[in-house]
């Protein structure tokens, strides 16, 4: 990749996406009125094509929201978290996208640090974390269960596969062609790990970023509830270990 000498960082980052990257921002979403306008407004336009918002059954009017904050809007009626990835995912490749960022609809991630990520993907790299982990967490923002959830998911994607990641955060950025060689098929809670995991299978290249985290607006659908948390983790441990014993 022929690259101008020495840019600052921002100015590469912009350089990389206005001649190369066609980014599209993927963002799940159920039942997020009271925080969807403001993720999609805090992510930079200038370094995006589109911003598709899937509705994964929302009962308020997020849709309607999202749509008035300039986003592309589609519906998932399937419920499921990768159920809502993987349609963002087809509707951002058919509009010739070749990065898709992965964003949550409740305002914990920082949408303002995609320069970060995408800086990442223009040094070519093929899958780029944005780490809960590395970066500062707002005091609350992350649950223990969470937390402890990351680590043993982690570390057993490490002692398995050899890929030493420290989160299963939802702010990430990959590569079309990482995608279509992935062949994601996750339609739940395991939709992170399963890229992950994928990912060391195939040898992809990857790095983490340090990202901010706060608390969300609005409560969890997953660690925020005993329920949540136990089917999250049940899920997450089936993906892992189906991978290990299947070809899948």
């Amino acid at each position: 990749m022929l690259l101008r000498s020495s840019p600052p960082p921002d100015e590469q980052v912009i350089f990389f996406t206005s001649t190369q990257l066609r980014v599209a921002v993927v963002i799940p979403v159920l039942n997020e009125e009271a925080s969807i306008a403001h993720v999609v407004n805090a992510i930079p336009k200038s370094l995006v094509t589109e911003i598709i918002v899937v509705n994964n059954g929302s009962t308020d009017r997020t849709a309607e929201v999202a749509a008035s904050a300039g986003a592309t809007v589609l519906s998932e009626p399937g419920k499921g978290y990768g159920l809502a990835c993987l349609r963002g995912i087809r509707h951002g490749l058919e509009s010739g996208n070749n990065v898709i960022v992965f964003l949550d609809g409740d305002f914990s991630d920082h949408p303002e640090e995609l320069p970060d990520l995408l800086r990442k993907i223009g040094q070519g790299n093929d899958l780029v974390i944005g780490s809960r982990m590395l970066g500062k967490r707002e005091r609350g923002a992350l649950l223990p269960q969470a937390i402890i959830g990351n680590w043993i998911a982690t570390s057993l994607i490490d002692l398995f596969w050899g890929y030493r990641f420290t989160d299963l955060g939802p702010f990430r950025a990959v590569k079309a062609d990482a995608l279509n060689r992935m062949k994601m098929s996750e339609e739940t809670y395991g939709w992170t790990v399963e890229m992950q995991i994928k990912a060391a299978k195939l040898g992809l290249r990857y790095k983490e970023v340090p990202v901010r985290y706060r608390k969300r607006i609005g409560a969890s659908k997953v660690t925020g509830t005993v329920g949540g948390t136990v089917k999250a983790s049940v899920r997450i441990l089936y993906v892992i270990f189906r991978h290990l014993f299947f070809d899948v």
